[in-house]
């Protein structure tokens, strides 16, 4: 099992979580961060640090959310997703956007 990064990240892109990964499973995308699950070792430390309350364990990902296991894999090998591993300013407007929902047409690749 592994850590998943959900909808809730999208357009806010909170890297405190980044700070704490001891592995450095984090990739970067334009609008959204995403674990890469090769890299995950499943410690949990990222899950309280997210201020968006965006990072599950696998096994409690809410059912709604069950597609970002696969595009968290599918993004963390994308080209352009690269490691962050170091805490960055979170996007401009992530303090209005971290509580909304339906989010995943707003997901820039």
């Amino acid at each position: 099992m592994t850590h998943v990064v959900s909808e809730s990240c999208i357009q806010c892109k909170y890297t405190d979580c980044v700070d704490v990964c001891p592995v450095d499973c984090f990739r970067e995308g334009p609008n959204m961060l995403v674990i890469d699950p090769d890299e995950c070792i499943d410690c949990a430390v990222c899950i309280p640090e997210c201020p968006a309350n965006a990072i599950f364990a696998e096994e409690d990902l809410p059912p709604d959310q069950l597609a970002f296991i696969q595009l968290n894999a599918e993004l963390a090998r994308a080209d352009g997703w690269k490691s962050i591993t170091k805490r960055k300013p979170a996007l401009p407007d992530a303090d209005d956007f971290k509580d909304k929902t339906g989010k995943l047409a707003a997901l820039i690749r």
